[in-house]
């Protein structure tokens, strides 16, 4: 089953290095450093059920995305 938050899309994805059952998705985002802001909007969209109540987390995560794609 997916995790809140996520499309259900990736789940049936195999990754030989992600033996331990780590999310594929939570794995790319932990190396991005930016987990903590995607953590705090999956928690908003947890509670909320809507991501238009969310919208700080979104352009948080959204702007820390943005940052680490700047930087080589």
């Amino acid at each position: 089953m997916a995790r809140p938050g996520h499309g259900g899309s990736h789940s049936s994805l195999k990754n030989d290095e992600n033996e331990e059952g780590e999310d594929p998705l939570d794995a790319l985002i932990s190396r991005t450093g930016c987990m903590g802001q995607h953590r705090a909007l999956q928690e908003c969209m947890a509670q909320r059920q809507d991501w238009r109540h969310c919208q700080p987390q979104v352009r948080a995560f959204g702007e820390c995305m943005a940052q680490r794609q700047r930087t080589p």
